[in-house]
């Protein structure tokens, strides 16, 4: 199983549903919990394990050679995303906006654009029992988060089993990196909040998730505060609700000090049981 954890906005709880609920599956499973909101993951506050691996990640950008160049033009002709320009005699390459798409290198009659690596940030592999903790971060200052997003998930596929269960704490909104991250889940859980921007940014990410084509349940974190609207929408588009979280103030003081809550309130347990036990029927049935 595949489970994407997103959210509409930032600040819903995605990342407390995330470790808390990958270290109560881990209790009994084989689990990894893979941290794809590489620009400012945090995940890591709260999982602690052995360091079992770390590299450096690389995307491939053109690099311009100018006496192979015969300034045919096709290059900035072929490139969807700007990312090189030819103003005169000379090809102008812009990295940051490169998406490694290879188009200019490979349509290039001179090879003039051979692809070259440029280091965008680094990942790293924890172990604690039976959870596999994996994170990715960017570098400063690299603006896309995509190429590494896409590079963590060959390294889930390549280094764990199938029947591992593979939680993906996912960036927030609905952008290119939210759909990169869920787009090979086999389910999303949406987390919100009962407040008004919870749900207007709840309905964005449903539209999303749908136009991905993907299963998905919603979790509605901090349950008592706001009102009822998210409920009643859920209701209304035929949405199951997972596990409603209830709001505590016990629960905030145990996660500013980078604590798990689900051990400490037992309420919050019982919803990430809800929560397992959907997960683990969703996968009986995948496998019949």
């Amino acid at each position: 199983m595949k489970i994407a954890i997103a959210s509409g906005k930032g600040g819903t709880g995605k990342t407390t549903l995330s470790t808390n609920l990958a270290a109560y599956l881990a209790e009994h499973e084989e689990v990894v919990l893979v941290d794809l909101d590489v620009e400012e993951p945090n995940s890591g506050l709260f999982i602690k394990g052995d360091l079992v691996h770390t590299e450096e990640k690389f995307k491939m950008t053109p690099e311009w050679i100018e006496d192979k160049c015969s300034l045919c033009g096709i290059c900035q002709e072929v490139c969807n995303f700007h990312a090189l320009i030819q103003l005169g005699t000379q090809i102008m390459v812009f990295p940051e906006l490169c998406h490694g798409c290879y188009a200019c290198s490979e349509l290039c009659p001179t090879n003039a654009l051979p692809m070259t690596p440029k280091k965008m940030g680094n990942l790293k592999h924890f172990q604690i029992g039976n959870l596999s903790f994996v994170e990715s971060r960017l570098d400063i200052g690299e603006e896309q988060a995509v190429p590494l997003i896409s590079q963590t998930q060959k390294y889930i596929e390549k280094h764990f089993q199938k029947n591992t269960i593979k939680l993906f704490d996912s960036p927030p909104g609905t952008s290119c990196p939210v759909i990169e991250a869920t787009k090979d889940a086999n389910f999303v859980i949406l987390v919100t909040e009962p407040t008004p921007f919870g749900l207007h940014d709840l309905s964005l990410a449903v539209d999303t998730i749908r136009e991905l084509k993907k299963n998905f349940g919603v979790v509605i974190n901090r349950f008592g505060i706001g009102n009822n609207d998210v409920i009643d929408y859920c209701k209304k588009e035929k949405i199951p609700i997972l596990a409603k979280i209830p709001n505590s103030r016990k629960a905030a003081e145990l996660y500013s000090h980078g604590a798990l809550i689900y051990n400490e309130i037992p309420e919050i347990k019982q919803q990430l049981e809800n929560i397992k036990n959907y997960i683990l029927k969703l996968g009986e049935r995948g496998r019949r």
